[in-house]
């Protein structure tokens, strides 16, 4: 007779094991995010650059890449390179676990958005929770390995992703390490390097420089 047997969670990693592990991660996600990029160059919207809803598509992503720079820079005032030392539960993290991921994944639909496609906006969206949900897990089996209890109750009052405002509780008090914040806004700037860039794609486009191989609403 056999039974059946529960699904397993990630082994927990120890902190150096973990570090490696998020710097193989951030690789994988560069190479991810230029293979993209490179496959923009052949897609456009199917609405006309001046049609006006191409134009609010490009301004929903506009103010979706600022939410998540301020949104990220909001995380680090709580977190300030605490993430694996103690359980931040104030701010940002009394709504959901990951707000990092929350706006790096509204700010990855923003970029999407500056196509002028709603589809490739959803898609980056998807792309990124995916990638995200796998980072989690093994970042969860560390932190339930290394706080035991109290990070369980954290994981059972506060969901995983997708944020619940009832529960935001502020902070008495915060400690500020002003380096990882400005480190922190300065990479959010990142995003809106999207804005030129897509804009000069649509340019070659429209010259007849690049083929258009695919397009979406």
């Amino acid at each position: 007779m056999t039974t059946a047997t529960p699904a397993s969670k990630p082994k927990a990693k120890s902190f150096d094991e973990l570090s490696r592990y998020q710097r193989r991660r951030r690789l994988v996600l560069a190479l991810l995010v230029a293979a993209i990029f490179l496959a923009l160059f052949f897609v456009a919207s199917a609405w006309p650059t001046d049609d006006t809803l191409h134009e609010d598509v490009e301004a929903f992503g506009i103010g979706a890449m600022l939410i998540a720079i301020l949104g990220r820079s909001w995380c680090t005032l709580y977190i300030g390179g605490r993430k694996s030392a103690e359980i931040v539960r104030g701010g940002p993290y009394s709504v959901t676990r990951n707000p990092l991921y929350v706006f790096s994944t509204i700010g990855a639909a923003g970029i999407g958005a500056m196509t002028g496609s709603i589809t490739v906006a959803v898609v980056f969206a998807v792309l990124c929770y995916a990638a995200f949900h796998a980072v989690i897990l093994v970042e969860e089996a560390y932190l339930e390995e290394n706080f035991g209890e109290p990070y369980r109750q954290y994981m059972r009052e506060v969901p995983r992703f997708f944020p619940n405002p009832s529960l935001f509780k502020e902070s008495e008090m915060l400690t500020v390490r002003p380096q990882l914040l400005y480190r922190t806004f300065a990479d959010g700037l990142l995003f809106l390097a999207a804005y030129p860039f897509f804009e000069f794609v649509e340019y070659l486009q429209q010259s007849g420089a690049l083929p258009v191989l695919l397009r979406f609403y």
